[in-house]
């Protein structure tokens, strides 16, 4: 699996490394969606050059055009997990033939209708399992996913609390 990165993410590293050195500015990066109404429930998101879009399940009040939000967020989650643990892999030297990354979260739809308020509208827990084929000992891939635990920021999302700060501009 590391053997197909064209460019080492060690060299990467270290090339940020002497960046964020010489300008700590360097190492505060913004990224940014911005996202319009589509459909009965969908939405379009733009993210620089692509759009996704996002949908509902006709069970929800959507067409099931496109996933949804929660689906979208394991989706994210997901791929942060594969970049993660190929990056660490790399990084600590632990070969990895093969890895896949699943994901399901338990969701009480009372939370976000409202019907209850002690439920909450997220997911209520979240179970991701990672799959990896190599030829090092199951300490070192232990090793490896502790690593990633530590270091995945989608999966930081989920279990730190980040601060929002929600503006409504109305004309």
């Amino acid at each position: 699996m590391t053997a197909n990165v064209s460019t080492s993410l060690n060299d990467i590293t270290e090339a940020t490394a002497r960046a964020v050195a010489e300008n700590p500015a360097a190492a505060q990066v913004v990224f940014r969606a911005s996202g319009v109404p589509e459909g009965t429930v969908g939405s379009a998101i733009a993210l620089g050059q692509y759009t996704i879009r996002v949908d509902e399940p006709p069970a929800l009040g959507g067409a099931g055009a496109a996933p949804n939000p929660v689906e979208v967020y394991l989706a994210s989650l997901i791929a942060c997990q594969v970049v993660t643990y190929r990056f660490w892999a790399q990084r600590l030297d632990i070969t990895v033939d093969d890895i896949t990354v699943a994901a399901e979260g338990d969701l009480d739809v009372r939370g976000f209708f409202g019907l209850d308020d002690t439920v909450r509208p997220g997911f209520q827990a979240v179970r991701v399992t990672v799959r990896i084929t190599g030829p090092e000992t199951a300490e070192r891939y232990a090793e490896l996913q502790r690593t990633v635990d530590a270091h995945c920021p989608v999966l930081d999302l989920s279990t730190a609390a980040t601060p929002v700060e929600t503006t409504l501009v109305t004309a």
